[in-house]
């Protein structure tokens, strides 16, 4: 039965505190409404821009 406990918990904590600060960030500098909806759907998907990022400055 311990052996079925999932042991991912801490990561999705991470994630989700990172989804918390990049909404703050993104939301906070945006000029208009949609603007801000635009930086919530960017928070979303930060670790995905970060790694497509980071590959883009690797290839140079």
């Amino acid at each position: 039965m311990k052996d079925d406990i999932q042991k991912s918990a801490p990561c999705g904590a991470i994630y989700g505190l990172g989804l918390i600060g990049a909404a703050i960030y993104f939301i906070a500098h945006a000029a208009s409404f949609w603007a801000g909806v635009l930086g919530f759907l960017k928070a979303i998907i930060w670790p995905a821009i970060m790694v497509y990022e980071l590959f883009k400055h690797m290839a140079v």
